[in-house]
């Protein structure tokens, strides 16, 4: 296993997104999805997790995290998506919510879809906060479309060597627009000093 990185060289743009348009996609499509009525929502993780622990709030749905992913601690090792986590088995005879960040290839959702079927549930729909144009077609539900760079409030910033600072990641593919990484582009969060560190 080698490492790779995903290729951003066909981003259009930046769209930083902020905590608060995160919150307002979720909203939008909990709304939307109150119709399917889902019994189970299942989180892809790592970056579906965030949405789909919002939407499970918001539906007051019970929700169930799945690993699959050609990520392991950040980094791309896998060509295809890895199985890491299953789907738990009472998805069977359940309306089923699938829920994760973005539909690029669409490998990543149609495999869980086709896992969560092969186990029998009822119904199953999907969604994500974006896709690209070019998985426009997979996910059932959509919150933006947009072949931008998307940078999400909960991975902008990143712990190296004991200090914050704007993901490596990102910063290679804002390089590759031409642009670099300032400070407006960081998350403006309060500083905080913990009541209790050991």
């Amino acid at each position: 296993m080698t490492q790779k990185n995903y290729d951003y060289s066909d981003r259009d743009g930046i769209w930083p997104i902020s905590w608060n348009d995160f919150h307002g996609i979720c909203q939008a499509i909990a709304l939307a999805v109150a119709k399917f009525e889902p019994e189970i929502i299942i989180a892809i993780g790592r970056g579906g997790f965030y949405p789909g622990t919002l939407i499970a709030h918001l539906l007051r749905t019970e929700i169930y995290p799945v690993r699959f992913t050609r990520r392991v601690n950040d980094v791309v090792l896998h060509e295809a998506p890895q199985w890491l986590l299953d789907p738990p088995a009472l998805v069977e005879g359940k309306r089923i919510l699938i829920v994760d960040e973005i539909a690029s290839s669409g490998k990543t959702l149609r495999g869980v879809c086709e896992k969560v079927e092969e186990m029998g549930a009822a119904a199953v729909k999907t969604a994500v906060l974006y896709a690209h144009t070019w998985g426009a077609d997979i996910p059932d539900y959509i919150g933006l479309i947009s072949d931008a760079l998307l940078l999400n409030p909960w991975d902008r910033e990143v712990v190296v060597n004991g200090r914050l600072q704007f993901h490596p990641e990102y910063e290679e593919a804002l390089t590759k627009q031409g642009l670099t990484a300032d400070d407006a582009l960081r998350i403006p969060a309060t500083p905080i000093t913990l009541a209790k560190v050991p």
